[in-house]
């Protein structure tokens, strides 16, 4: 049921909206003057108010000045009653923020369908406030999902660069041992050291066959999944 703040100084006025608004299926709450309304709806939040311009004290103006001021307030919508039908005056208003008037004497059935549309369109207003929370909360999350992805992608991107570069160091000296033999070869004097150095070169041929071996192995045990196995038993950073 949508709670209804009625700010009426006229005593036979606020009763005869009270009773309209409540016989209509709204629930009513009401205020005497600006203060006492102002503070009403502070307290109480209602999910609209009816508001007479010209008030003892604090005036309709003023009572929408200060509700709009406080943001727990600001979004509640204030359709302004008054008698006198003034353009600038009106003008001033919806300057203020309000958001609808009424001219004193105005028909039951227009009442309530000022109060209707502007309680849709605050439903509809709430709506899509809430819709774009979810938005973004799902927006939040897809970021959160990607900065994962891509923190994951540097980590193995770096572990690749390490690697790449202790696997160069490991080839160079297979290499450099090849062609110090190749080297040799050349200038044996014997079958015996041709031997010998053939060997060198099969041995190191074997080495460098291994390490070409571990690198394919290493490119397929890098994946996302088993460098957070790594990371978890600490066998990497």
């Amino acid at each position: 049921m949508k709670k209804i703040l009625i700010i009426e100084d006229e005593t036979q006025i606020r009763n005869n909206l009270q009773l309209i608004l409540e016989q209509s299926g709204y629930e009513t709450i009401t205020a005497a003057d600006g203060q006492i309304g102002a503070e009403t709806a502070k307290n109480q939040l209602p999910d609209l108010i009816l508001c007479d311009v010209m008030l003892p004290g604090l005036d309709g103006y003023g009572v929408l000045s200060s509700l709009r001021e406080d943001k727990i307030t600001a979004m509640i919508p204030i359709i302004f009653l008054t008698a006198k039908a003034d353009r600038l005056d009106q003008r001033y208003g919806m300057e203020l923020g309000a958001d609808d008037y009424l001219t004193k004497p105005f028909e039951t059935n227009e009442l309530l369908r000022a109060i209707a549309t502007r309680l849709e369109r605050r439903e509809t207003f709430n709506q899509q406030y809430i819709e774009q929370g979810k938005h973004k909360k799902t927006l939040e999350k897809e970021v959160h999902t990607t900065q994962q992805k891509l923190d994951e992608t540097a980590k193995i991107s770096s572990l690749q660069a390490e690697l790449l570069s202790k696997i160069t160091e490991d080839l160079r000296n297979p290499l450099s041992n090849i062609n110090m033999a190749i080297y040799m070869l050349k200038q044996a004097q014997s079958e015996e050291d041709s031997a010998r150095y053939l060997m060198v070169l099969q041995e190191e041929c074997a080495r460098e066959i291994q390490i070409l071996n571990e690198i394919e192995n290493l490119q397929k045990l890098l994946t996302p999944e088993n460098t957070k196995l790594l990371q978890r038993w600490k066998l990497i950073s």
